[in-house]
Order: C-alpha cells, then structure tokens, then sequence
C-alpha cells in the first residue's frame, strides 16, 4: 500500500537516511541532490509518499513542483531488503498517478549517469517507464554524475 507520509516520522526518517546513505556511498558530494528530511520539511509544496508492507514503511517517493505545469519526482527509494519485488516501479508508477491527477504536464527528475553504477537499476527503470534522457534541469548545473530525464504527461 503506499499512501501519504511525514518524512520526519520515524519509521519514515530512517528510509531518507538510507536513502542519503547510499547517495554518499555512490556518488561524490558534489553531486549529491538528494533531499535531508529538513530539506522536505523547508518546501512546503513537496509532497510525500511512503510504501508499506504491512504496517512496516520500506521505501519512499516525493513530488516537488518546479514551475511551467512541471513536476520533479525526489526520494525514490526502497529498502535493500525489500528490493527486486517490484516495489520501486509501483512507486513510480503511484507518482505519475499523482501528476496526472494534479493535472502536471511532465515528470523530471535528476539520477546518477552511468559513471555511477550504483544507478543502472534506477536509470533502467526510468527507461522502462518511458522517461526519456533530456538537457540539465532547472536548478541543477551540467554534472558528469548526472543523468536527467522527462516523462510527458
């Protein structure tokens, strides 16, 4: 089930800094944009969702909107131990509901380029969900260790 979350909960809280874990593990810090539970807590328009099996919260997902009728999708993230079930994918697929529903034109969201390897998984599940590559997004600089992509609505 996924359904809206506070980031800052507890069982949430320690999703996101899985979450940012594995962004420091992977990625050099110049290029780490993913968001703190204080960095959510500073947008008020971001919104939040958290997947469950059963009542345990094992991953997350965000929509942060960034002007001209587009959405940025943020906090994509499944617990290790929970991954390869599908869930990443039922997450994407309830955000682009969301967008729709909000009447958005287009998803976009920032990842790590194939320099990173610690993404292929992500980048080909964007892939396989019709997002497409695209120039560097507003609020981001051109980043070897990133990868852009769109999804038109």
């Amino acid at each position: 089930m996924i359904r809206p979350a506070d980031p800052a909960a507890p069982d949430i809280s320690r999703i996101i800094a899985a979450h940012l874990a594995h962004s420091h593990a992977t990625t050099p810090e110049e290029s780490i944009f993913a968001l703190s539970v204080e960095d959510m807590a500073a947008t008020p328009t971001l919104s939040f969702w958290a997947i469950y099996d059963g009542e345990a919260a094992v991953g997350c997902g965000a929509l942060k909107p960034v002007g001209d009728g587009t959405v940025e999708v943020k906090s994509v993230h499944i617990l290790a131990a929970m991954r390869g079930k599908g869930l990443a994918r039922r997450m994407m697929q309830h955000l682009e509901i969301e967008a729709r529903q909000a009447g958005y034109a287009a998803m976009v969201l920032e990842t790590g380029s194939d320099l990173l390897p610690g993404f292929d998984a992500a980048r080909a599940l964007y892939l396989s969900l019709g997002y497409l590559p695209c120039g560097v997004l507003s609020g981001y600089q051109a980043d070897p260790n990133s990868a852009f992509f769109r999804l038109d609505l």
